[in-house]
């Protein structure tokens, strides 16, 4: 029998003989059993719109000028996370791995996380190291803590007592099966500012942000808009230098690092601070309730500022807090989208919208898309998250709406919902484009993951002019899907 399987030629398999024609199981659509729709009836989770918890914390990390994150894991799990943000980013992300096999997962992982550090080090001579848990380490019950004590006393004998002042180290535990990428991200936040933040009882106006996931250039807006305010203000896990920058120092720089990211020493004085904002409840409230609890630092958590509303409410809040008048410039801006709101609004007055995304990016939309006089129809959101889930139904009950909202679902039951009552345009990551193109909807891209664009993890939908940015995207997809022939554009 083996002697008839068919050999693979010397010189390899061509690139074109790899294609496989993809052809449908039936001609048509068949619906599943209902019984098998509503994922609270089901035990499996069938194409999730989240990914795994410890991306979250290595997304943290990164956003730290001079930071690894070390993963104590399989090398699946650093591999993953690599190509997902090389996709999105178009950057490469330097990610350091412990390098689990079966020995690790019979006897634990102190030897591959104690010579690992020592030698990212020796290596890289980085300014901080963040210890990512996997489920592996998780479930075979390492002891991370005991593990780092124990490595620090041995690089303490080979480099000397300043190996605790050169490199700093924050542990975060990410079991993926007790969150998605989202709680990583919160745990991060919180992990961060216990480990590192400290009170000298100096005075400080510094205003410190945690953004959540936002993209490169949600990020640049949030500053350039603070920045009009002259407002003193810190961003902590600020990606915007570091996944998105040019290659300067290349190749005489060994290692190479991006001269951006958040100052570790930034951290520790965040005890100091004159107030704390997370501008994305599900991805960094836990970091301000803690420094808020520890430190008495005034915390505020906002939603996303997507829209007029959203981003009145944030920069009314940091008005209040600093004292400072808000500038002509950001009035301005404000006044623009509003313009272009109301010019554009017969293309998407009743226009029938579907979102699907993590909890901070489709709370925000919402509230976008009704002030757009758009219906929102069928909501995903991702991770389950309450307060998100609320936010969406005090919106829409303002606006005489009731969507279907899926709380902690899958593509699943959200795909159903979509064929049984088809939308006018999406709003989704790159994961909705099956559904886009079965249904014939047109589909907009935001959130996270978006991998299958280049250049739009620069433009920010944050912000007035953020907005106005996300309006003329979502309207340029309707028209590019159906040009109005009713003459009403006109």
């Amino acid at each position: 029998m083996i002697t008839e399987i068919k050999q693979i030629p010397v010189e390899g398999v061509k690139y074109k003989h790899l294609g496989i024609e993809k052809k449908p199981l039936t001609p048509e659509y068949v619906p599943p059993p209902e019984e098998l729709v509503s994922k609270e009836k089901r035990t499996v989770c069938i194409d999730p719109s989240r990914t795994c918890m410890p991306i979250g914390a290595m997304w943290a990390t990164l956003g730290v000028n001079r930071a690894i994150p070390f993963v104590q894991g399989a090398q699946g799990c650093t591999t993953y996370v690599r190509y997902t943000f090389a996709r999105v980013f178009r950057e490469p992300a330097l990610i350091a791995n412990a390098s689990f096999h079966e020995d690790a997962a019979v006897f634990g992982g102190s030897k591959n996380l104690i010579h690992g550090l020592r030698n990212l080090v020796c290596r890289y001579q980085p300014s901080l190291i963040s210890i990512v848990t996997t489920c592996s380490s998780e479930i075979i019950g390492d002891d991370i803590q005991g593990f780092l004590y124990e490595a620090l006393d041995e690089m303490e004998a080979e480099m000397g007592p300043e190996i605790h002042d050169m490199v700093k180290f924050v542990i975060v535990n990410t079991p993926s099966f007790a969150g998605s990428h989202v709680e990583g991200y919160n745990r991060a936040s919180q992990a961060f500012l216990k480990t590192l933040a400290k009170k000298s009882g100096q005075d400080s106006r510094d205003i410190y942000f945690i953004p959540g996931q936002m993209s490169t250039g949600d990020i640049r807006e949030l500053k350039r808009m603070f920045s009009t305010m002259n407002l003193p203000f810190k961003m902590l896990f600020d990606i915007s230098d570091t996944l998105d920058c040019p290659l300067t120092g290349m190749p005489k720089s060994v290692p190479y690092y991006p001269p951006g990211g958040t100052q570790v020493s930034d951290f520790v004085r965040a005890g100091d601070a004159e107030a704390i904002y997370s501008i994305s409840p599900a991805a960094g409230s836990a970091g301000v309730k803690w420094l808020e609890k520890r430190y008495k630092v005034p915390g505020f958590i906002n939603t996303m500022p997507i829209g007029v509303k959203n981003t009145d409410k944030l920069i009314k809040s940091i008005s209040e807090t600093t004292g400072r008048s808000i500038s002509d410039e950001i009035r301005w801006e404000r006044g623009i989208l509003l313009d272009a709101m109301a010019d554009c609004l017969h293309y998407t007055m009743g226009k029938r919208v579907a979102i699907c995304g993590d909890p901070d990016f489709v709370s925000a939309a919402t509230g976008f898309v009704c002030e757009l006089g758009m219906i929102p129809t069928a909501i995903l959101i991702g991770t389950k998250n309450d307060l998100a889930a609320e936010t969406i139904k005090d919106v829409c009950d303002e606006y005489d709406h009731s969507p279907l909202i899926l709380n902690d679902s899958d593509q699943f039951e959200w795909e159903y919902a979509l064929k049984n009552d088809a939308p006018d345009v999406i709003l989704g990551h790159s994961k909705c484009v099956n559904i886009s193109k079965e249904i014939r909807t047109p589909l907009v891209r935001f959130g996270f993951p978006v991998y299958d664009r280049v250049g739009l993890q620069r433009e920010p939908v944050v912000g007035y002019l953020g907005g106005e940015r996300f309006l003329s995207r979502i309207i340029n997809a309707i028209l590019d899907h159906h040009y109005p022939d009713d003459r009403v554009h006109q």
